[in-house]
């Protein structure tokens, strides 16, 4: 966002080369960040849809594998939507920087970063949302089970709940902050992009944030990292729940 600043407001005084690798790098860490939303869905959708696999499915191993997987798939596509070639001399006004998509990479930027993952986090929240209400359905139905296997089995309903609904504030936020800045691409009107950019930068900034507001975990994980408690021998036995 600072650069963002400087190349809107002053002149650019950095270098073409400088111009092309910040392009690249934005949208490869806001697509990185759609793709992360994307699999906090997956993962929301088989907690509450098929909780007695989730544990076999969902393994360190694996969330290490798609983390990994989301990144390398955003450097490729990142890499692939801004291929303008900034190092040649006079690709670039003097003092500016600016990256030319052409209509066909501003449709597939549109479908792969907005439209396709709209989509499937749609359908599998939706999906979350009418199994979670049939549960708790049937919850309310065998109230009168054994109270310990009850109170166990109401615990773990609300905590997946809890998720779903936490998992509805992303994808409320995530479509705030897209949508004014993919209908401003698609209509080709300039006069709004910078604040529809601004926006969907700060998506990044939200996402967090409301994962702090929800899990006290999330909290206690942050304080003990911005209070250089992680640097302490036995950081790693602190107890985050």
């Amino acid at each position: 966002m600072p650069f963002e600043i400087i190349r809107n407001t002053t002149c650019w005084f950095l270098s073409d080369l400088f111009c092309s690798f910040y392009f690249k790098l934005s949208f490869i860490i806001t697509f990185a960040s759609v793709v992360d939303i994307v699999l906090i869905s997956v993962d929301r959708y088989l907690a509450v849809c098929d909780p007695l696999h989730y544990s076999t499915k969902v393994t360190e191993k694996t969330v290490k594998v798609c983390v990994c997987l989301s990144w390398l798939y955003s450097v490729f596509y990142g890499s692939l939507i801004v291929k303008n070639d900034f190092t040649k001399p006079g690709r670039q006004s003097l003092g500016q920087c600016i990256m030319i998509v052409d209509y066909v990479s501003g449709t597939i930027d549109l479908v792969v970063s907005f439209v396709v993952p709209v989509l499937v986090i749609i359908v599998l929240y939706m999906r979350v949302f009418i199994v979670a209400v049939s549960q708790a359905r049937i919850m309310q139905a065998h109230i009168t089970a054994v109270t310990l296997q009850f109170s166990l089995t109401h615990t773990s309903k609300k905590s997946e709940l809890k998720a779903a609904k936490t998992l509805g504030v992303l994808v409320i936020v995530f479509l705030i902050c897209f949508c004014p800045y993919h209908c401003v691409s698609f209509a080709g009107n300039g006069s709004f992009s910078t604040f529809s950019l601004f926006l969907l930068y700060f998506n990044s900034t939200l996402n967090p944030v409301i994962y702090a507001l929800f899990y006290p975990w999330f909290r206690k994980a942050v304080k003990v990292i911005i209070t250089f408690q992680i640097l302490q021998p036995d950081s790693r036995e602190v107890n985050m729940l």
